[in-house]
């Protein structure tokens, strides 16, 4: 909870309230709790596609998310989502995962 000020310029009256957020409530937490476990779900999956493929020996966990992260999507609304270039690296990376690359502009 927070105490929230609002002043009424009119009658210079302030007022001071307490504001409950939606962020502290606990459905909230429940959705976050389930983001996290998917992203948990999501990073084993990756772990396991690296150690089958040997990829272990040239990247860590983290630089392999990160020569992945640098791709751009452009979305506008009513438009379809458009992807920003992709290097010949990347391409190999989905490739050897096994997952199917985004497709470039």
């Amino acid at each position: 909870m927070a105490i929230v000020h609002q002043h009424d310029k009119r009658s210079g009256i302030t007022y001071a309230y307490e504001s409950i957020s939606h962020w502290d409530s606990e459905q909230s937490l429940d959705g976050k709790l389930f983001v996290q476990f998917v992203a948990l779900i999501y990073i084993s999956c990756i772990k396991q596609a690296m150690q089958k493929n040997n990829l272990f020996g040239t990247y860590t966990l983290q630089g392999l998310l990160d020569q992945l992260d640098v791709i751009e999507c452009f979305g506008r609304p009513g438009k379809n989502l458009r992807v920003g270039e992709i290097t010949k690296k990347q391409q190999e990376l989905y490739t050897t995962l096994g997952v199917d690359p985004p497709s470039s502009l």
